[in-house]
Parts: structure tokens; C-alpha cells; sequence
């Protein structure tokens, strides 16, 4: 018998009662269900062998309420880094056969260790959300906790993507976790995310609602935007995470990967020439198709894809490189801006701005929606962040307009004004600072009034004014647009002017940060 053998059995001992989990009853219930467990999940996300754990055998200090001799194997969540497709990432992932993944001060703890790593070695963090939430039995030592793991996740965003995949339960306290990620991709059968569960909201507020309804994917990824990315299921969910991770770059230090796909950048699109339906832009059309024509083949990766459908935003490639698309679609809302689609691609352009990606616009849009609903929810102060969102980018800003352009939305989806480094039209665009119709009947108010047929008055007036205004070259004219294109040019023009802008540097004054309307 060899000197170590008792410590080293110990050591197995002692390991596999961690790698267990909650045991193999608990294993079986779940795997019953067809749920992936804590370690399955992290085995299906990064690549092959190249998972390091770390707090393995971390272990609360609670003595009180029958805790003083029960294991919590890896305190309920599994910790450390690993690669995927080659690349490092922090990842956690809770574990809820294990006291239900709740959330203690250890547990706490390995989330700060966690993003504190991630923040300070330059690593994009992954968290997988899997829990019933805080242990009340460890009291304030809870508490403090939370607030620990809040901190550290704040000062790292910015600093390094952060990435939430909710996989099971996440409410309480616990939620605000993945609210507070990058990006949070939820599973439609097991992802559920409130403030506060069924029961609870029951006995506080008399409401009667399920799970479904008050937490689930519709609740968050049509209603709320919480959600930005939804998953069929779990392994589909998790194919999500590393294909927008492959859009990303690790910090915001670095640049997102490149990846050739062979398509010509100087690709003309004919199609694009008979793109919209009509001259007049009165007819709805689908933005999508144009998305897909311009970027490289296939690249197009939607972000908030149920959320604020009147606006799209996404990540794509031209030539290769990553660029943010942010896209009008007249399919809904004509393509206006309300008070979600406002913040909607606020978030967006600012994420992109923090990680030195490229933004295009493609324009088609009427105004911000006006009206005592729109007025009550704060349009002027959800208008507002757009204008901060781009006004302080840093990042290569071009602006494609195709159709309408107006009033307060014209800033809002990026003109030369606010910031565009390169601003773009199209012949059929309509720049002006209100439509004709609406510019006729103030300008030519009395003059119409006093006409012998006012109704054919107002239509003269009104195509005066169209012919006048109405249309990109005024403003070409001004230099406010940089250029009228071809329809079938807008790629070629896209990825020329990515490259010309590819080494922007912008110095500004110090300040810590801009008073965002919040």
C-alpha cells in the first residue's frame, strides 16, 4: 500500500461526490424530462477537452437551519474557463440538482471570481442560468452577495461581452443576472425569468397567472425585450451563444474575428434597382430581403428579433469583417420609431460602440410615433437615447437612406448631423424636415383656404412642395447627403466605405459619462 493512497482516496472521494452533482436519482428526473444538466450544458458549449474548473470545491459556512453537515456539491454552480471555436471564455453554469441552484454566498462568490477574471484577462463570460433562487437559509450572507456579484458584473460590461443563457428557472433577486448580461438567449420550453413567481405575485397582488404567462419567452422576448435571442430548446440555445460569440470580440481592446466567406464585396444587386414597391413609399414592404442582399451570403444574425419589430438590428459581415445593421422595417409601423424601438436600438448602438464594431444604417422611416400613448410612456425621453447612442459612437457610422427620412427620426436613425462619418442616398429617398403633405398645409394654409376648389389647391401645393424638397438631392446639395447611389451599388458602396473608415480614431474631452435620458 502506497504512503498517499489514503489521501489520495480521500481526494477522489471527495471529488466525485462534486462531479455527482445532486445525485443520480436527481440526474435521472431531469434527464427524464429531456433537461441537460450544469455540466452537459458546459460539455455542449465550449470545445472538446478544453474546460478548466475552478472553485471545485467551494463550500458554504452556514451551520444554521440543518446546513452544518450538508454538501452542496460546487455550491451550485460550475465555474471555469474554456475555448470555443479556439477562443477563451469564462463560463458558469448553475446547478439545479443541487439545492435547486440557489443562490448563497459562495455561489456569490464564484460569480464575482468569475467576472472579475473575465473583466481582467481580457475573456468574454458566458452564464447559464439555472436556479430557484436566493438560500434563504444563509440569511444577509445572501444578501451581501448579490450586491458583490452586481458590482462585479457592471464594472466588467463594456469591458468584455457578456452573454446570459437562461436555461430554467430565474426569478427573484437572481434575474437580475442575466437582465444585466450583454445578451441574454432564452430557451422557449425551460427558460423562465420574472421579478417575482407565480405564487408570490399572488399573495402580494391577488393576480392569478402561470409561469408561462408571467415569465416565459413571449412575456420577455415580444413584451418586454428582456429577451434578445430565443432558443427552440436548450442545445439550440446554446448553438446561439457560439455563433454570436462569433461576432464578438473578446474585449474591448480587440477587434471581432474576421471570417472570409468569398463574397465579392464589389457584388452589384440588380434586384435591388425594383426593390421597393412604389415611388410614392406608401405601400408596406419587408426590409429583410434588402438585409440579406447587401451583407455578405448568409451572415445576418438578428438581435431583439421579437421585440419593437418596427426597427431591426443585427450583426452581419461585409467582406468578411463584422459590422452593426440597424434597419427600419415598414412591414410594422410603417417603420417609425415608438418608445421600444427607440430603446431597443439604443442598447444596440451602444454595445457595438463598446466593442469596436462598425455601424450601417438602412433608412426608411416616417417619424417617432406621436399620440397621448406614445406621449405618457416618455417618447421624448426614449427618442433621446438614440440621439445619445450615436452622437457618442466612436465607431465607423454610415448611413444608407432609401426612403423616408424626417422630422426628429431622421437623427434618430443617423445622418451627418449627429454623427454619420459617410451619409448615403438613394434616388427614391425622401429627406426633408416633415413630409409634403404635412409642410403644404401650414405653409400654404391660408393660400389653400381661400382657393376656389381647396381640395385641388392642396394637391398643387403639395406637389410643389414634393417636387422642391422631397427627394435626396437638396440635401445633396448641402452635403448633407455625401452622395445619391444606385440601388444595385449598395453593397459595393457599404464595403468601400468600411475600409475607408477602418483605422477611425476619435479623441473627445475626459468625462466619466454622459447623463443619458434613463
Amino acid at each position: 500500500m502506497g504512503k498517499f493512497d489514503d489521501i489520495y482516496d480521500e481526494y477522489m472521494k471527495r471529488r466525485k461526490a462534486v462531479l455527482d452533482m445532486g445525485g443520480e436519482g436527481a440526474l435521472k428526473k431531469r434527464k427524464d424530462k429531456n433537461q441537460t444538466n450544469a455540466r452537459e450544458r458546459i460539455d455542449m458549449l465550449v470545445d472538446p477537452g478544453t474546460f478548466t474548473e475552478v472553485g471545485t470545491f467551494m463550500r458554504h459556512r452556514q451551520h444554521e437551519f440543518g446546513m452544518a453537515d450538508k454538501l452542496i456539491p460546487a455550491e451550485g454552480v460550475v465555474a471555469g474557463i474554456g475555448k470555443i471555436d479556439g477562443r477563451e471564455v469564462v463560463v458558469l453554469s448553475e446547478d439545479f440538482t443541487a439545492m435547486a441552484g440557489t443562490f448563497g454566498e459562495y455561489h456569490g462568490k464564484k460569480f464575482v471570481w468569475a467576472c472579475d477574471f473575465a473583466k481582467e484577462k481580457g475573456l468574454p463570460f458566458i452564464g447559464i442560468n439555472d436556479s430557484g433562487g436566493a438560500r434563504l437559509q444563509e440569511g444577509m450572507d445572501t444578501l451581501e452577495s448579490y450586491g458583490w456579484t452586481f458590482r462585479a458584473q457592471i464594472l466588467a460590461s463594456g469591458i468584455v461581452p457578456q452573454i446570459a443563457l437562461l436555461l430554467g428557472p430565474c426569478l427573484g433577486g437572481q434575474a437580475y443576472h442575466p437582465v444585466m448580461n450583454d445578451f441574454l438567449i432564452q430557451s422557449k420550453p425551460t427558460g423562465f425569468i420574472g421579478i417575482a413567481g407565480p405564487a408570490f405575485v399572488n399573495t402580494v397582488m391577488g393576480e392569478e397567472i402561470s409561469l408561462e404567462n408571467l415569465a416565459g419567452w413571449q412575456a420577455h422576448a415580444v413584451k418586454s425585450g428582456i429577451t434578445h435571442i430565443v432558443g427552440e430548446n436548450d442545445k439550440d440555445s446554446i448553438e446561439l451563444a457560439r455563433k454570436l460569440l462569433s461576432y464578438l470580440p473578446s474585449n474591448n481592446s480587440e477587434n471581432p474575428p474576421i471570417i472570409d466567406n468569398d463574397d465579392d464585396p464589389h457584388r452589384e444587386i440588380p434586384e435591388l434597382d425594383d426593390f421597393l414597391p412604389d415611388t410614392a413609399l406608401r405601400v408596406p414592404y419587408d426590409m429583410y430581403p434588402l438585409i440579406d442582399m447587401v451583407v455578405d451570403k448568409g451572415t445576418f444574425f438578428e438581435i431583439h428579433k421579437h421585440f419593437a419589430r418596427s426597427v431591426i438590428v443585427g450583426f452581419a459581415r461585409f467582406n468578411g469583417k463584422v459590422a452593426g445593421i440597424v434597419s427600419n422595417n415598414p412591414l410594422h409601423k410603417m417603420g417609425g420609431l415608438d418608445c421600444d424601438a427607440s430603446d431597443k436600438l439604443a442598447r444596440f448602438v451602444r454595445f457595438c460602440d463598446l466593442f469596436n464594431i462598425p455601424l450601417v444604417t438602412l433608412v426608411d422611416c416616417p417619424a417617432f410615433w406621436i399620440g397621448s400613448e406614445q406621449e405618457w410612456k416618455g417618447i421624448l425621453r426614449h427618442g433621446a437615447k438614440t440621439l445619445f447612442a450615436w452622437a457618442e459612437a466612436t465607431v465607423p457610422l454610415i448611413s444608407v437612406i432609401i426612403g423616408k427620412s424626417y422630422a426628429g427620426a431622421h437623427y434618430a436613425m443617423l445622418d451627418k448631423s449627429i454623427g454619420a462619418d459617410l451619409c448615403y442616398a438613394w434616388p427614391t429617398a425622401k429627406i426633408n424636415i416633415v413630409g409634403a403633405e404635412t409642410a403644404a398645409s401650414v405653409i400654404f394654409a391660408k393660400e389653400i383656404k381661400q382657393a376656389e376648389d381647396p381640395k385641388e389647391s392642396a394637391k398643387q401645393r403639395i406637389d410643389e412642395y414634393r417636387m422642391k424638397y422631397e427627394h435626396p438631392y437638396q440635401p445633396a446639395e448641402r452635403g448633407y447627403v455625401d452622395d445619391v447611389i444606385m440601388p444595385h451599388d449598395t453593397r459595393k458602396v457599404i464595403c468601400q466605405a468600411l475600409e475607408l473608415l477602418e483605422n477611425k480614431d476619435v479623441a473627445r474631452p475626459w468625462k466619466k459619462y454622459s447623463n443619458i435620458c434613463l
